[in-house]
């Protein structure tokens, strides 16, 4: 499924901390690996309204900016097994991911890998709103990274980072389900295990003093909800298993549906998170304030995100 990967630098090493994650998956899927740098004009002094670019600090930015491009792939070069290109685009304040999507469609890109930053809800240079912008738009998967301890050196370009265990929230819905297949097809490169979660909400009787019956009824209720979600859980993993995956299923009671998830995810012992962005509140507005955001921001481990096939950004 990943034959080519981007990854988006902004000149910093808190960007290249996606870049050992990217390149591993690039070895094993045979993939061709992308550094996208968009330049972005500085504008020299403003002129009654009008901007002004000084058209020799422009050159000497663009130079700078591919002599950095140059400089990371020849970091990247001791992998003679992955093939690594680079582009400089041109791009404004605002429109760095609309610029990012149109190189994503001209090139056939499959797979974005790109650090974000957890504190403060995808904040951190540009890459904070260009990941909530590229993930809204979701023209492809997008896998996103944080770093949870950077480095003035920048990552360590010789370690890579394998997936063995992934876990996948669903949420009974055929939206949710979408993401089981750029999942899939992730841990497969890495023989990794599966666990399927579902999260339910507590039963929470209102209305009437609870009683001896009602207790009762209500555990029985309980049950049942239980028993479906594990019985839908089941026939999604007996579809993977028959591709010969190793798979489990959890089924949680929480009122807070990110925090079980990252409950789990310390449980399980799990290296991937993978979710759809809609189903749990969906990001048709922003990341903020929603399931995937909060798992985000909590979240050790990368993320796999995907916009459900159908639905407009």
């Amino acid at each position: 499924m990943y034959r080519s990967i981007l990854v988006p630098l902004d000149g910093s090493t808190f960007a290249e901390y996606a870049l050992p994650v990217a390149r591993s998956i690039a070895r094993r899927a045979g993939a061709t690996l992308q550094l996208a740098l968009v330049h972005v004009p500085v504008p020299a002094r403003y002129v009654e309204s009008m901007v002004i670019f000084d058209k020799e600090l422009e050159a000497r930015n663009r130079e700078h900016e591919q002599a950095y491009l140059d400089e990371v792939i020849k970091r990247l070069a001791t992998d003679l097994e992955v093939p690594v290109t680079s582009v400089l685009l041109d791009g404004e304040i605002g429109k760095i991911s609309e610029v990012l999507n149109d190189h994503v469609m001209a090139t056939g890109a499959d797979l974005i890998v790109m650090s974000t930053h957890g504190r403060g809800a995808l904040s951190r240079f540009w890459l904070g709103s260009v990941a909530d912008k590229l993930v809204r738009q979701g023209l492809v998967p997008i896998l996103l990274v944080r770093p949870l301890e950077e480095k003035k050196e920048g990552p360590d370009l010789a370690h890579e980072p394998v997936f063995q265990h992934v876990l996948i929230p669903l949420d009974g819905s055929a939206l949710s389900e979408q993401i089981l297949e750029p999942a899939v097809a992730l841990g497969k490169l890495m023989q990794a295990d599966y666990t399927l979660l579902r999260v339910l909400e507590p039963w929470m009787p209102i209305g009437y003093p609870p009683t001896e019956y009602s207790i009762r009824l209500d555990h029985q209720l309980q049950e049942q909800l239980q028993r479906e979600a594990e019985e839908y859980l089941e026939g999604v993993a007996g579809r993977l298993r028959a591709q010969s995956l190793q798979v489990q299923v959890r089924v949680v009671f929480s009122r807070f549906t990110s925090t079980a998830i990252l409950e789990e995810a310390g449980k399980q012992g799990i290296d991937l998170i993978a979710m759809e962005t809609h189903g749990w509140g969906g990001l048709t507005r922003l990341l903020i304030g929603s399931v995937a955001d909060k798992v985000l921001r909590g979240a050790s481990v990368p993320i796999l995100l995907q916009r459900p096939h159908g639905e407009t950004p």
